[in-house]
């Protein structure tokens, strides 16, 4: 894994100044310790060694989480970047009167900015800085990240090539459709009570619900923008403590799976390798 260090960019300045005809090196970014910024936010990025192009695989933390705890090397991070990958973790933003990170994922409440258009700035941002191929990406996002990467699968879909939400999907009232079809995983916990498969009340906002919702109907949504034949899965696979209903009989070039696991509010052991393994496996509906 290479993380851009901060001993490594003072270095890279004492070297460019030292160089005749050079000018100083533009500050680096990376890691944990340095975050990339953009016009809109910012993001963290691990790189694996080689020259790319790399794949991408982007994941969105949790409320409260912070980019710069999932791109230390370890979990999937360590896992992506061993396998080629290069690994994105944007930093959602403090809302007013609060102190901890989150996402304007609900399309029914005004939001700090527009997270479609933010991520996609993250994209060009890093294809400029960093060698990354943006045709061959995830989407992943755990609870309230997993909603938006749910949301931004459904509004737009051809932003990324694939999408893994983990306990995390729309939130009531539920999106009418969808707005093409996708490639897209979820994974929920059979115990979570922070987001029950169901769904739950939240609280009133401005006399409106704010609600969770149902992960059964988000299924009916994605098998309907992918033109499924039928409600039921075609087949069936056991992954070690997760147990994946898989969509076959859809429009050409799509990808439908439903992963449940014994437990609660969390990202499962396995869960990166199976993703991993899930996107690789659908390199031949790529283009």
């Amino acid at each position: 894994m290479r993380h851009v260090s901060v001993l490594g960019q003072i270095f890279g300045w004492i070297l460019a100044l030292c160089l005749p005809g050079h000018a100083a090196a533009q500050p680096s970014c990376g890691g944990p310790e340095m975050p990339c910024e953009t016009v809109s936010g910012s993001y963290h990025i691990v790189l694996p060694e080689g020259p790319g192009p790399h794949p991408v695989m982007m994941f969105l933390h949790g409320a409260g989480g912070r980019g710069a705890s999932l791109v230390r090397p370890s979990g999937t991070s360590k896992q992506a970047v061993a396998r080629g990958y290069a690994y994105i973790a944007p930093n959602g933003l403090i809302r007013p009167g609060r102190n901890r990170p989150g996402w304007s994922f609900h399309p029914d409440f005004p939001g700090q900015r527009d997270e479609a258009a933010f991520l996609q700035e993250v994209m060009t941002d890093a294809a400029t800085r960093f060698n990354i191929d943006r045709n061959h990406s995830i989407l992943a996002g755990f609870s309230i990240g997993g909603s938006l990467a749910s949301y931004v699968a459904c509004t737009t879909p051809a932003a990324f090539t694939a999408y893994a939400p983990i306990s995390g999907s729309f939130w009531r009232p539920h999106p009418t459709g969808c707005a093409g079809p996708v490639r897209l995983l979820h994974t929920h916990g059979w115990r979570d009570q922070v987001v029950p498969l169901e769904g739950r009340f939240i609280r009133q906002i401005a006399g409106r619900d704010f609600a969770q919702g149902d992960v059964f109907h988000a299924m009916t949504l994605w098998r309907r923008a992918n033109s499924c034949d039928n409600f039921r899965a075609n087949r069936f696979k056991t992954d070690g403590d997760l147990w994946r209903r898989i969509w076959v009989a859809c429009a050409p070039g799509t990808a439908l799976e439903l992963a449940l696991f014994d437990g609660g509010h969390g990202v499962p052991s396995g869960w990166g390798k199976m993703v991993l393994d899930w996107f690789e496996g659908l390199k031949g509906s790529i283009n």
